[in-house]
């Protein structure tokens, strides 16, 4: 007993059983990598090979459809626009078929007086660059600011 239990303390015979369990150890490690591989390639191969050609099938579809959208989305916003401008127009239609306001517009823009009133010009001091309308509108004639005036609303339009 006393030669057995020196032979299991030995050195060689420790480096023995540990490279015996060390093989082992890596032994069942390569067999359950080999079992989880040879279970799941096929299956997984024929699982990447059904997603991918979905993703390809449905790609272009699925990009028609967004840009479509987005453009319905913008013609929808300018439709809304549009259909504020249209209302903006017929208030100002409305505005200029009263009489005073086309009255009150004509003498603003044009600078008309009534007979016996007085008409003044005020210059803001300052106003760093006076519109060449508002400098010479009172010195010119009258066809010369209505003609300014259709330039103007000519040049609004566009």
């Amino acid at each position: 007993m006393a030669v057995k239990d020196r032979d299991r303390f030995s050195t060689a015979t420790r480096l023995r059983l540990l490279g015996e369990q060390t093989a082992a150890r890596v032994y069942r490690s390569q067999t359950k990598r080999q079992a989880r591989r040879s279970r799941l390639t096929g299956r997984a191969a024929l699982l990447a090979l059904v997603l991918c050609s979905l993703v390809v099938a449905l790609a272009y579809p699925m990009r028609q459809y967004v840009s479509q959208r987005a453009e319905i989305a913008d013609l929808q916003r300018q439709r809304e626009q549009a259909r504020e401008r249209v209302e903006q127009l017929r208030d100002l239609k409305a505005r200029w078929q009263d009489d005073a306001y086309a009255e009150q517009q004509i003498r603003r823009r044009l600078h008309y007086v009534k007979p016996g009133e007085t008409g003044y010009v005020v210059i803001d001091p300052g106003a760093a660059t006076p519109s060449r309308v508002d400098l010479g509108a009172a010195h010119r004639p009258w066809y010369a600011n209505v003609w300014d005036g259709v330039d103007k609303s000519d040049a609004s339009d566009q």
